[in-house]
């Protein structure tokens, strides 16, 4: 059985695959895809693509807002992956700020530049901080 570390990272390598089936305009099977990657039925994954992909344009708005000289379409497929788990995870999930922040960080470590790891951890603090004041 896979960790939740492990779990975010098939959501990522998901996430990846619709990417690139949106791009070259192929359709896909999301039960499918997710039952390739995981084997194993696993509510968490499930929920966070499902919820990732219902709150698109949401996710991309804010990433947009944050990133600064970037924009979410020229992150790499990856990248945009990492991010939008990341913040999908602090605004419609109970996982505490600090760990979905620092997973996606983790995540953008393995598999990404050290500039994008330190520009998807800067978003995601400020998403988090900004979150956190409207709340108040």
């Amino acid at each position: 059985m896979k960790n939740r570390s492990e779990l975010r990272e098939s959501i990522v390598r998901i996430l990846y695959q619709i990417l690139i089936y949106e791009e070259t305009k192929n359709s896909y099977d999301l039960s499918s895809l997710i039952q390739e990657e995981i084997k194993v039925k696993n509510e968490f994954v499930t929920d966070c693509v499902t919820g990732i992909l219902n709150h698109r344009k949401e996710i991309e708005t804010l990433a947009n807002q944050y990133l600064v000289d970037w924009e979410m379409k020229r992150l790499s497929k990856v990248d945009q992956g990492i991010l939008s788990l990341g913040i999908y995870e602090l605004l419609y999930t109970d996982t505490p700020s600090i760990v979905a922040i620092n997973e996606a960080v983790e995540l953008s470590k393995k598999y990404s530049e050290e500039k994008v790891s330190s520009m998807i951890n800067a978003v995601l603090d400020s998403i988090f901080h900004d979150e956190e004041k409207k709340a108040e």
